[in-house]
């Protein structure tokens, strides 16, 4: 029997009430994955209170939401909670974030007006806090610097502290600040990044080593729209740091309508995970769900690698393979039902179509991949995505009640979408695509509060 969609999802992490976007503080402490989340819990729309909120797990797949663990409650952070990250030394978490100060009077809150401060608490369970200690301020970083400077990521490299901050300097153009330090708590300016895009500010910086290549990840915003890239109001991706340390040959991270502001983190078995957004800021279309009272989720956790041609390939952790309960081949040409959420993993043959009923299509044609809403209501405004690709021989698509995860040629290219189908009953159509779909069962997710 035909349900009718509710709009509360069975995979991803999503807020009970208010608003969700970037995750922060991503890792594994004290035997738990560790994923905290800016949340503003007094409004779906973000109005108010700007805090961090707290998921663990021992899995990645039972949930514990242990309730807002930072609010901005200090003189340094009194506008908000904004962006950070986590780093576990021993038997402590330290976590990193963003102050966000606006001064009342005649401002711009660009040149003047707005405090951003690098503030450090530290934790021995992931939830209790230490008291809140400021380690940079406005004056802290170079000259040229707006007052946008934010999102501080940590990690240790040859003995030695580092951290990056995204920045907008005075002349509008986006960077990323390096700092060294010996003890976590006393920071030196080391250098900075320039892109050489049109972007007016680099947000949610990451660095890291993956398959013995450095790669730089950021948000920017302010790229000129193009067909098959920056195609959303704000882009995100990585970058190749190259032997001489500059930036080279980004590529997005995702070309769907709900991504941005990702990190990474380590699993204790080595591997690199990975956790976006799935939402953006300023957006033309909407949600429905902000009526019912909640916004936006996180994407399921991802695990990165490295392929043949030094791109960055993305896939759902193995994880969630636990969750299949059966599957259903799908032959060309097919026409298989199947109640949300589900999973498809298929072989492309040359030129293909797939059609979710009433939600969306998937076409590949001649070297052009398309994503495409099939009416207003499903896709809540969002119309048409496109990827330029060479060839695509693969296909996995992880479909919630409410979200789409659509991974090609081995997770070299994705595109990530909330979804809105009036019921949860879905039939897939296929031609020139074989596979299988499985049914999929739930994340577990409860709460402390």
């Amino acid at each position: 029997m035909q349900m009718k969609n509710n709009f509360r999802q069975k995979l991803h992490l999503e807020p009970s009430n208010g608003w969700l976007n970037d995750p922060n503080g991503l890792c594994f402490f004290n035997g738990e994955y560790h994923v905290y989340f800016q949340y503003s819990p007094d409004s779906a729309e973000g109005i108010g209170r700007k805090c961090w909120g707290h998921w663990c797990s021992p899995d990645l797949l039972k949930w514990r939401f242990t309730g807002t663990v930072l609010l901005p409650d200090t003189p340094e952070d009194r506008s908000g909670v904004y962006s950070g990250c986590g780093f576990v030394k021993a038997d402590t978490l330290y976590l990193f974030y963003t102050g966000n100060v606006r001064e009342e009077g005649n401002h711009d809150y660009i040149t003047s007006g707005r405090g951003a401060n690098v503030i450090l608490v530290t934790t021995k369970d992931g939830h209790n806090m230490s008291p809140k200690k400021v380690l940079l301020r406005n004056a802290d970083y170079p000259d040229y610097c707006s007052c946008h400077v934010r999102d501080p990521k940590v990690w240790e490299e040859n003995g030695r502290y580092h951290m990056v901050l995204g920045a907008r300097t005075l002349a509008a153009k986006g960077c990323v600040l390096y700092y060294i330090s010996d003890d976590l708590e006393n920071w030196t300016y080391d250098r900075t990044i320039f892109g050489e895009d049109e972007s007016y500010m680099w947000e949610c910086p990451d660095a890291f080593t993956l398959g013995g290549i450095s790669f730089l990840s950021v948000s920017p915003q302010g790229v000129p729209h193009e067909k098959y890239v920056f195609q959303n109001v704000y882009s995100s991706g990585y970058f190749t740091i190259g032997k001489d340390g500059d930036p080279e040959n980004y590529r997005e991270w995702d070309k769907g309508f709900d991504f941005y502001a990702p990190q990474s983190f380590d699993a204790p078995d080595g591997r690199k995970l990975f956790i976006g957004w799935e939402g953006i800021g300023d957006i033309p279309y909407s949600n429905p769900t902000t009526a019912l009272g909640w916004q936006h989720c996180l994407t399921l956790p991802r695990e990165l690698s490295v392929n043949d041609k030094g791109n960055i390939c993305q896939t759902p952790v193995r994880e969630l393979e636990r969750l299949r309960i059966d599957g259903t081949a799908v032959n060309n040409g097919a026409a298989v039902s199947a109640e949300l959420p589900f999973e498809f993993v298929g072989k492309c043959i040359g030129n293909f179509s797939i059609k979710l009923s009433g939600v969306m299509t998937l076409k590949y044609e001649d070297g052009e991949f398309s994503m495409t809403f099939v009416s207003e209501s499903a896709g809540s405004g969002r119309t048409v995505r496109y990827a330029k690709l060479a060839e695509c021989t693969d296909i996995r698509i992880i479909a919630d009640t409410a979200s789409a995860e659509i991974y090609l040629n081995g997770g070299e290219t994705v595109l990530s979408s909330r979804m809105y189908p009036e019921d949860t009953q879905i039939t897939l159509n296929s031609e020139g695509v074989e596979g299988i779909l499985y049914r999929l069962g739930w994340i577990e997710v409860i709460t402390d509060e």
